[in-house]
């Protein structure tokens, strides 16, 4: 880290030696105390919507300005009914079991002590991500009630939107009594302060970036703390040869179309052979009707009718986020998974099928933080799996795969409770 400014060394180590501090604090405060500040934070979010829709619409203006993506406008932006959203799931992240001491096993060993595990706080969590001012919210109130403190890095596309909100958070952190630094942001926005961040060996206790391969690359390649990746959705669904076609259409459309500019959004089809004349007319036609563009492969192209693109070689692995859907002919059931585990990123796959036995062996072969069967690939979210909300989905596997709540922030350690027992 020696080419960073001594200045902005010095500044985040402070920073960090503040969380650090307010994360002891946080570690020992009751859940009835964690509780009270998310229901005060909610009530602050309500009360001042008029300026954090004010700020936001200073971020939007400026992201249209600079030409930015209608993706990264459309997660950027926060409206009445995403801050009611923001509300509701402070609500429900407060009536969630706490699992700061929450003891996960036990036993009594046979020279009579007692061993357990509980869970306890990670300590100090940083948080760096791209547009989508609703994750300093999410973000924030997850770690807190987790016992954590954070450090919360936003893009400079939402500086005025995360500018209002965490002064929201720590406001509302004071009104109840619990340290203000608990939540911080790095000393400048500049894109040095992450590296100084994530650099730092004894400052984070991990860092979980949310955004684009290049700011999550840039991360892998400076840090020296633990890194969680929450990378790119490449999301495919296969439809098997014994798929229900109108089911399977159903569920492609709701997967692509829904919401495109997501991570667990559909990016890609893979339609089976032997179904292939009868299924891709079908496909292309209501994704076509959904103002989706379809990229095939020249197999599909056979079948579409002239509805569809041939895709190019970078297609292929390509998260769109964007009303764009590649469409591949795979062999057979084998043929879809060596395409997923050449072209997936490890975030969700599914297979469309009656046949119980393939879907075992698609669950059983693929690599995957979410499978689904017969489902749409948006159901991999914190809401939809009962977590309330989420701080993001992890396609890392240490410690966490696929969308954190909670617990996720939490770790395990052991309790010995003897009676004067020694070692023999």
């Amino acid at each position: 880290m020696s080419h960073l400014p001594e200045a902005l060394r010095i500044e985040t180590r402070a920073v960090l030696k503040r969380a650090r501090e307010a994360s002891w604090t946080l570690a020992q405060a009751s859940g009835a105390l964690k509780n009270r500040w998310l229901v005060r934070l909610a009530e602050t979010l309500q009360t001042g919507q008029d300026t954090i829709l004010a700020a936001n619409q200073i971020d939007l203006k400026n992201a249209v300005d600079a030409g930015r993506s209608g993706a990264m406008v459309d997660r950027l932006r926060l409206d009445d009914r995403g801050i009611q959203n923001l509300v509701t799931a402070l609500h429900e992240i407060a009536a969630m079991p706490d699992p700061v001491g929450r003891v996960t096993s036990g036993e009594v060993r046979p020279q009579g002590f007692e061993v357990r595990k509980q869970r306890v706080p990670l300590g100090v969590i940083g948080m760096v991500y791209e547009s989508r001012p609703n994750v300093t919210i999410d973000a924030a109130a997850l770690c807190l009630k987790a016992g954590n403190a954070v450090v919360l890095r936003g893009g400079s596309e939402a500086l005025h939107s995360n500018s209002a909100l965490i002064e929201m958070l720590r406001s509302s952190l004071h009104a109840v009594g619990l340290p203000m630094d608990a939540v911080q942001q790095p000393a400048t926005a500049e894109r040095q302060a992450i590296e100084a961040l994530v650099s730092e060996r004894d400052g984070l206790d991990l860092c979980i970036p949310r955004g684009g391969t290049q700011l999550i690359d840039f991360i892998m390649q400076v840090a020296r703390v633990p890194v969680i990746q929450h990378y790119q959705g490449v999301c495919h669904l296969y439809v098997h040869s014994a798929a229900d076609l109108a089911q399977a259409t159903r569920v492609v459309v709701n997967a692509k179309a829904q919401r495109p500019g997501v991570c667990n959004a559909l990016e890609a089809v893979l339609v089976d052979a032997a179904i292939a004349d009868e299924a891709v007319p079908m496909l292309v036609r209501a994704l076509t009707a959904a103002n989706v563009q379809v990229r095939a492969c020249k197999r599909t192209i056979a079948h579409a009718g002239g509805c569809a693109v041939a895709a190019q070689p970078d297609d292929y692995g390509q998260e769109f986020l964007d009303l764009i859907c590649l469409m591949h002919v795979v062999d057979d059931l084998d043929d879809a998974l060596a395409h997923i585990r050449q072209f997936g990123s490890r975030h969700t796959e599914g297979i469309l099928t009656r046949d119980i036995a393939a879907a075992h062996r698609f669950t059983q072969g693929v690599d995957a933080s979410c499978v689904v069967v017969n489902a749409s690939t948006r159901l991999n979210d914190g809401s939809c799996l009962g977590l309330g909300a989420e701080i993001g989905i992890s396609t890392t596997k240490l410690h966490a795969y696929g969308p954190m709540g909670l617990d996720s922030l939490t770790t395990e350690r052991w309790l010995v409770v003897g009676d004067g027992h020694v070692r023999q």
